[in-house]
């Protein structure tokens, strides 16, 4: 279970996490990138998949067993009424998360030591239009400093609210709900739902899927995520796909966005296969989906029964990599630490304003942001 949130008296609206001009505090060193510890997954991933083969189903395969599997977390209980109003214009904003916990088999898949913490190191906004025939997601990078709303631990210990805060720090002060809650305040978005994942749940459903094809324009080789593929077509199983989206080392300027921009292509790729594998007739297949799925998922308290995730998927079955606008959102690198962002407030803004309007994100606001030079390294073949 993950950690409890408390909410703070007031949440800033958005426009307060973050300022593009220079911060007032010494350079020091530049810090060195981040080790393998803090590598992430992408949560989209087998997220969007694993919900979506449970309604396109129809009927739910042994409900008891999979239902039993998942985990639910009661964010609005955590979070109280001080929160973005909900959409009145049919759409829905969806946050999904990674974590980097090293408990169990993930200790293995993901290096380095099981401390007892954990972080959001991939974290998207899925935003649905009225209609669910087409979707925004926005990439928010962890390693973007912001203003952290204070938060209260699982132990009840209260953490209060924090400038210059790595996004992702979040996660680890205050669970599920404190980066929830930290989300809202950056964007002024509300979040109706939360999907969290981890790495044994990414690899696992890849394997069950049968592996996802993608082509890559260029050699990629990155020891820390123990990825090697020459240029071409591929076909990654599990391994190979948490490899990938875990890369930034081996492509583009070697920064997180960079490897944003690995995930998004991945998650195109991802749903294509799922749209194409026909597992409506192989029974055995579609179990073991359902079953990956629902046993590494944490969902809010709203999803939390195979019944609510196969209602909500149901209406996700027309958007497809067509209808997928998939963006980071706008940030440009910390002039007194290289390996930070800060957020491009004016440009942000444009993107807040198009979601909560329900209208499409536009060109000119992500144009001449920082992006990771990743973007045509990898596509869905």
């Amino acid at each position: 279970m993950t950690p409890e949130s408390t909410p703070d008296p007031s949440i800033p609206g958005p426009g307060h996490s973050g300022t593009t001009g220079p911060r007032h505090r010494g350079k020091g060193r530049r810090r060195k990138p981040r080790d393998r510890r803090r590598k992430a997954l992408l949560a989209m991933a087998w997220t969007a998949a694993g919900i979506v083969v449970l309604g396109g189903t129809g009927a739910g395969v042994l409900y008891f067993k999979l239902n039993g599997n998942l985990t639910s977390v009661d964010i609005d209980q955590m979070l109280g009424t001080n929160r973005p109003a909900k959409a009145d214009n049919g759409s829905e904003n969806i946050l999904v998360l990674g974590s980097d916990t090293r408990s169990g088999g993930n200790k293995k898949l993901g290096g380095g030591s099981d401390d007892g913490t954990a972080r959001s190191d991939t974290a998207m906004i899925v935003h649905v239009y009225k209609g669910h025939k087409k979707a925004s997601v926005v990439s928010i990078p962890r390693d973007t400093l912001i203003d952290r709303p204070a938060c209260t631990g699982s132990d009840g210990t209260e953490h209060p609210a924090e400038s210059d805060a790595m996004f992702n720090s979040a996660y680890s002060v205050g669970g599920a709900a404190c980066a929830v809650k930290t989300v809202e305040t950056v964007s002024g978005l509300r979040m109706d739902h939360y999907l969290e994942v981890d790495f044994s749940g990414f690899q696992q459903l890849v394997d069950d899927l049968g592996g996802v094809e993608v082509t890559t324009t260029a050699d990629i080789k990155d020891p820390d995520s123990h990825l090697d593929l020459k240029a071409g077509t591929h076909r990654l199983d599990g391994e190979q796909s948490l490899g990938l989206v875990r890369t930034r080392h081996g492509v583009g300027d070697g920064s997180d966005l960079g490897r944003i921009q690995l995930q998004q292509a991945f998650v195109k790729a991802l749903v294509h296969q799922v749209k194409d594998i026909g597992l409506l007739g192989n029974p055995k297949k579609l179990y073991d989906i359902a079953d990956t799925a629902t046993k590494t998922v944490t969902t809010d308290s709203d999803l939390g029964s195979v019944n609510s995730l196969m209602s909500f998927a149901s209406g996700l079955k027309g958007i497809d990599p067509a209808t997928m606008h998939m963006v980071t959102m706008p940030v440009v690198y910390d002039p007194a630490d290289g390996n930070r962002v800060l957020v491009e407030q004016a440009k942000a803004r444009q993107v807040w304003d198009a979601l909560r309007n329900d209208r499409p994100i536009p060109a000119s606001a992500t144009r001449d942001t920082a992006t990771g030079e990743a973007g045509t390294v990898v596509s869905a073949s």
